[in-house]
């Protein structure tokens, strides 16, 4: 059992090339996203999906677009917290909640309360969001405490999750973007070269076995 995350790149420009305003790229990310967890949740090789659903650095974005998003956002989940009941779906939040709309922060609180003890499947959603910033806070939180490897893990966002093993991110861009640098320090990295509203099953089978031919040497 791995513990993947995804970074869906390119929404915005797949709802361009297509002459749609960049949230309409985001609206099918989000049925794209919701196949992607049935598949997870029945493969049995995924026991967390980690999903990067928005940045630290996405504030920078327009507000329409950014206001558009959080709704999308909050209508996923109220649609799907129920279904996280029902599944065995555990959900977990990753990043700030104090920069988030009211109503999407009491409803992130209130899924996460609600399916603490669902542990058949873990769906953590990186939301404003970044690995420097995960550092920051966990380092304001050891409060003169020694500054040790172990220590800053026991800070980081969701320290009983287990690391990271596989990062997959699509649109073909090729970096790491200042996501979980202490947790996905040593996870495989697969790129995939179409947007993520084009992502399919495949491709994440793909990627899949992509990992497993790969020998983790963990600096060995």
């Amino acid at each position: 059992m791995i513990h993947l995350a995804i970074i869906p790149d390119g929404n915005r420009r797949w709802a361009l090339a297509r002459g749609l305003p960049p949230w309409k790229g985001h609206e099918k990310a989000a049925e794209n996203f919701e196949t992607m967890l049935k598949w997870g949740r029945k493969s049995g090789r995924i026991s967390t999906l980690t999903f990067w659903a928005f940045s630290t650095a996405n504030w920078n974005r327009e507000p329409e677009e950014v206001n558009k998003l959080m709704e999308i956002l909050e209508k996923y989940l109220k649609e799907k917290r129920e279904k996280f009941l029902e599944n065995g779906v555990r959900f977990l939040h990753s990043g700030r909640k104090d920069r988030l709309p009211g109503t999407l922060r009491t409803l992130l609180e209130d899924t996460e309360q609600e399916t603490g003890k669902n542990w058949t499947f873990t769906l953590n959603l990186a939301l404003d969001y970044g690995g420097k910033d995960e550092l920051l806070r966990a380092i304001k939180k050891l409060s003169g405490k020694d500054v040790t490897d172990e220590s800053i893990r026991a800070h980081v966002d969701h320290p009983e999750l287990p690391d990271i093993d596989l990062v997959i991110r699509t649109s073909g861009e090729y970096r790491t973007s200042d996501f979980a640098l202490w947790t996905a320090v040593y996870a495989e990295w697969v790129f995939i070269d179409h947007y993520f509203p084009d992502f399919s099953e495949a491709d994440l089978a793909m990627a899949l076995q992509t990992y497993d031919e790969r020998r983790r040497r963990f600096g060995r």
